[in-house]
């Protein structure tokens, strides 16, 4: 009699225990929906997690969790929460609601991929709602045009590729068609070289030309003098002097008083002589 009494009295302590957690987990759900409401998601979502820790199988408690998440725009681990609801619970209804609101963080991040089967597991289990029709068919929406948008883009990066491709080939073939012709770099040099000495020769010959024509190392002669100081040029070759000329010219006088008689019977011998100076 005293180990059956003493077997009650644990059961009734358990049961006891029991109530009393249930009680508490109630009560802490019951605080958390009440802050919910009044948008205070960090409390909502600590007095959740106490009621967790006392029922950790507790998949609305998690649902719960995961929509203060979501409202606080942590969509990563508010989607872990929805994913663990799913997978805990047994019901239906738990399942389309946790993968209903699972498609609602993806769209957020703009990832219409994983929305799309979110959507999709979540009409598998209620596929008369309508709200998640309507999401389901928004995000293949833009699914579709994220995947023709990414095309586009692929498709202009692949030209601009090309593009830069044929903007290097043609680089590196203009300069190997430089390098290939060193030899006409080098005779335009030597012309260029050619030219500038032939026109600093000629600069030379202008420069002597002027030194003898106005050479400072010599005295300038007066320009009043200029005609009377003016040397006579120098004798032609087989060309008699002046003073030749005067001498013979006496001569020729006085040979024609003694021989005055004889001029037209003789000629005269002698240098032939010009009658016209030739200075």
């Amino acid at each position: 009699m005293k180990k059956h009494f003493i077997l009650s009295l644990g059961v009734l302590l358990s049961a006891v225990q029991l109530f009393a957690q249930g009680e508490k987990e109630t009560n802490l759900i019951a605080d958390g929906n009440q802050v919910y409401q009044d948008e205070a998601y960090t409390e909502a979502e600590a007095a959740y997690r106490k009621a967790l820790s006392i029922n950790s199988v507790n998949t609305k408690v998690q649902h719960n969790i995961g929509n203060t998440l979501y409202r606080s725009k942590d969509f990563d681990q508010a989607n872990q929460r929805y994913f663990q609801t799913q997978k805990n619970s047994l019901n239906k209804a738990e399942k389309h609601l946790a993968f209903h609101n699972m498609g609602n963080g993806f769209m957020q991040q703009k990832n219409y991929e994983k929305a799309v089967e979110a959507y999709k597991n979540a009409l598998r289990n209620n596929p008369t709602d309508d709200e998640t029709r309507y999401n389901y068919a928004l995000a293949k929406e833009l699914l579709e045009k994220q995947k023709q948008e990414e095309e586009e883009n692929q498709d202009q990066q692949d030209q601009n590729d090309q593009q830069d491709q044929q903007d290097q080939k043609d680089q590196d073939d203009n300069e190997g068609d430089q390098k290939e012709k060193p030899s006409d770099e080098g005779e335009e040099g030597d012309e260029k070289e050619n030219k500038d000495d032939q026109e600093n020769k000629d600069q030379d010959e202008k420069d002597d030309k002027g030194k003898e024509k106005d050479d400072p190392k010599k005295p300038k002669e007066d320009k009043g003098n200029e005609k009377d100081q003016k040397k006579p040029p120098p004798r032609k070759p087989g060309q008699i002097s002046p003073e030749q000329v005067k001498s013979l010219l006496e001569a020729m006088n006085q040979q024609e008083k003694n021989v005055q008689d004889k001029v037209n019977a003789e000629k005269v011998k002698g240098v032939p002589v010009k009658t016209k100076k030739d200075w």
